[in-house]
């Protein structure tokens, strides 16, 4: 957050621009890619989505676990989580997700030495791995599904079905499978338009219980 001062400032400097008009040169608009439709390969990978950090981004964890036992290997990651701009809107009006939502979790290490840092963590350059959760209900039984990239240059591989994540996210996901709850701009939304899972409400409420 800037200062009055600053803010003072900049009010100042836009004030001059629009009295000097022929100071200002034209600037041509560049649109962020909206449009993405998840596609599969012969063997039912995902191809990659390779312009997901156009796309709208909702938050970021840092060595997030859902589990009490888990240690980490050593290294802090970062997770940042995008999503297609066509679904959040879809989401902004109705408070859930529609058919073809693609989200994409990043994950990034966190570092702490670096330039005039001296505290804290700032992420990587380097991208350590990327995972995708999408809803596509005719092509999918249970109309979500997980897929795991190595990097964007290669297709994604489908999570099988069994898998923990698929029950995780069933079992205490916020809204539609999804951890809404980790969305600090979405979960006021899906809470105003009631669309809240059960199972979210009462981890909610055992979770203030042990309090």
């Amino acid at each position: 957050m800037r200062s009055n001062a600053l803010n003072a400032a900049g009010v100042c400097l836009l004030a001059g621009l629009a009295s000097l008009p022929f100071l200002v040169h034209p600037t041509k608009l560049v649109q962020a890619a909206t449009t993405w439709v998840p596609a599969y390969a012969a063997n039912g990978d995902m191809l990659p989505p390779s312009n997901y950090r156009e796309w709208v981004y909702l938050t970021s964890g840092i060595d997030m676990s859902y589990s009490p036992k888990a240690e980490m290997a050593g290294q802090s990651v970062f997770d940042n989580v995008f999503v297609n701009p066509e679904s959040y809107r879809s989401f902004l009006a109705t408070g859930t997700w529609p058919d073809k939502t693609v989200m994409v979790l990043e994950v990034r290490g966190a570092r702490s030495k670096g330039s005039i840092n001296q505290r804290g963590h700032f992420q990587d350059v380097g991208v350590m791995g990327i995972e995708v959760h999408v809803k596509d209900e005719a092509h999918f039984p249970g109309k979500w599904a997980f897929f795991e990239f190595d990097s964007l240059v290669k297709n994604g591989a489908l999570v099988p079905a069994g898998a923990p994540c698929y029950t995780c996210h069933s079992a205490h996901a916020a809204v539609d499978t999804t951890f809404v709850q980790f969305y600090p701009t979405l979960l006021p939304i899906a809470q105003a338009k009631k669309r809240l899972s059960e199972a979210y409400q009462k981890d909610e409420a055992e979770g203030s219980a042990e309090k």
